[in-house]
């Protein structure tokens, strides 16, 4: 049976945090967030990582974490590019904005030969996430060959333990029967109101309220290594579509892949909720959260001082 790898997403720049925010130190050791996410993922069994990084960017991540990381997991990078496009297409003149989530996880394709996860660089998602899409995929490699459906795995997270007091954020909001999802619908600009939540997807000239207890994604998913082949068919659709209606800011995001193989019954999505809530650093102004919260967890024993 073929180990389950982890992959990275950690090609974005953090337009809205001011900087490189994936390699911000978070506490007095130099740790950064990716730091606590691959500790958790290598308690939960992960012993390979693949960082989806820009070319440019390389030397910073190996100084900040790779070499680091590489002394106790093998590490691997894949590079997120702009023109790694599929024979015929070609990038609009004038644009930059990277081609999305699901363009970043596509870039690890040499690499995936099996079960894998995907997570974000800048977010905490929590121990228990870990061994929960873990153990899932462990399980769904024994059961996925035979098969005429394909099993994903995706941990979600209640809304409102995964907003900043400092803006707004990007959610899938998913629709579940049971543990089984349905679809998912991102939302770009959510912000918090009260114990529940609203999201405008005009700008803010109205807003909708939905309930904080609402589950949502916060890419932290479970394939397994045959989504490749279907993240490469998928991206020639949206390049259709997109190169059409918005050349310059279209996203081919991870869930709207994974929702149009649902709509085709090729897969289908089981949902594991965790209480976990999430850290991350949106906004410069959300460290000093960050920092708080992973001080409380270090001093509560869940970490050690150095790891």
């Amino acid at each position: 049976m073929t180990k389950p790898i982890l992959v990275i997403m950690a090609a974005g720049m953090g337009s809205r945090y001011g900087g490189l925010k994936q390699v911000d130190p978070i506490d007095d050791q130099g740790h950064i967030i990716m730091d606590y996410s691959i500790y958790d993922a290598k308690q939960a069994g992960f012993d390979q990582v693949v960082f989806v990084i820009r070319k440019e960017h390389e030397q910073i991540f190996r100084e900040a974490i790779g070499d680091r990381i590489a002394k106790t997991m093998k590490v691997r990078y894949a590079f997120q590019n702009l023109e790694d496009l599929p024979e015929g297409y070609s990038v609009p003149e004038g644009r930059t904005r990277p081609w999305g989530t699901g363009h970043a996880v596509l870039a690890a394709r040499k690499y995936i030969h099996g079960p894998f996860a995907v997570i974000n660089a800048d977010d905490y998602y929590g121990s228990e996430a870990f061994h929960l899409i873990y153990q899932a995929l462990e399980e769904g490699e024994m059961k996925q060959a035979k098969a005429a459906v394909e099993d994903y795995t995706m941990v979600g997270y209640l809304l409102k333990n995964t907003l900043t007091d400092n803006g707004s954020v990007a959610r899938g909001v998913c629709t579940l029967e049971g543990d089984t999802l349905t679809s998912i619908t991102e939302r770009t600009k959510i912000i918090r109101k009260g114990k529940d939540a609203a999201f405008t997807e005009d700008d803010g000239k109205t807003w909708t309220e939905i309930s904080g207890d609402s589950v949502v994604s916060m890419n932290l998913w479970g394939f397994p290594g045959s989504f490749m082949r279907h993240l490469k068919e998928e991206f020639p659709h949206f390049l259709d579509r997109t190169l059409k209606e918005n050349p310059m800011k279209g996203e081919f995001f991870l869930p709207f892949a994974v929702n149009d193989l649902m709509d085709d019954g090729a897969a289908r999505v089981r949902v594991l909720t965790t209480p976990d809530v999430w850290h991350g650093v949106t906004y410069q102004e959300d460290k000093k959260d960050v920092v708080a919260a992973m001080k409380a967890l270090r001093e509560a024993g869940k970490y050690p001082e150095r790891f």
